[in-house]
């Protein structure tokens, strides 16, 4: 209890203390200066690998070796709440995630989602999921990664569920890679728990997988790559 106590408190005071490096960060933004990105990347991944510590998990990452250099759509299982946090802070750079609308209503996180080119998903309407495609597509052609959980909800355990085909029509259309990423004991950590979000120590591996190239792949194969990408990340899974 006084874990979550304090990673609570932590996750929010940090957000508070940081607003004048956020202004900083935004002024920067409407000058176009090009050392935003790092700035921001740095200051997540930080931030990410903090609130792990905070909460007592620890992790192995398997497959480093296989982060491309370019952009990408990293593809991963959703176990649980610390996913975001770990692929934040274990793909050598934070990239920015597909998330849904709900999380845009959080004042100070949604400025620092924005800033990191997270995409926002109304999962509502069938047109502004076609806009986030479209959406994702610049992204990517404009060499920034995103990290996509094709699940569109937490299992809250090691089995996978069905994976939806919106992630790999950005991936198509921008002809970027796909990554799959197998993410194997983060719900141990809150969502195991039995009220579902008292936080304790766990033990969690990553593993990065190489990537698939989409460009040139037939119409058959791309119809098949959710399916492929779900088997290559089930692979990883002890329970599985």
């Amino acid at each position: 209890m006084l874990r979550t106590l304090i990673w609570f408190i932590y996750f929010w005071l940090y957000l508070i203390l940081m607003l004048p490096i956020l202004f900083y960060y935004w002024q920067l933004e409407l000058r176009h200066d090009s050392r935003l990105d790092d700035k921001v990347d740095r200051r997540v991944r930080s931030w990410a690998q903090r609130m792990m510590r905070v909460a007592g998990m620890r992790v192995t990452v398997n497959g480093t070796e296989n982060l491309p250099a370019g952009a990408a759509v990293f593809i991963a299982n959703h176990q649980g709440n610390f996913d975001i946090p770990l692929m934040l802070s274990c793909l050598g750079r934070a990239h920015g995630l597909l998330s849904k609308q709900e999380l845009a209503r959080i004042p100070i996180l949604r400025l620092w989602m924005r800033l990191l080119h997270c995409l926002f998903v109304d999962r509502s309407s069938p047109r502004a999921g076609m806009d986030s495609i479209a959406k994702g597509v610049r992204l990517l052609e404009n060499g920034h990664s995103l990290v996509i959980f094709p699940e569109g909800t937490r299992s809250r355990s090691d089995k996978i569920q069905e994976f939806k085909g919106g992630a790999f029509r950005i991936a198509s259309k921008s002809r970027a890679p796909v990554v799959p990423v197998t993410i194997d004991g983060s719900y141990r950590a809150m969502e195991a728990n039995p009220t579902g979000w008292i936080i304790r120590p766990s033990q969690v591996t990553l593993t990065i997988h190489p990537a698939i190239q989409t460009e040139g792949l037939s119409r058959d194969e791309l119809r098949a790559l959710p399916e492929t990408t779900r088997g290559i990340i089930a692979s990883a899974l002890k329970g599985a």
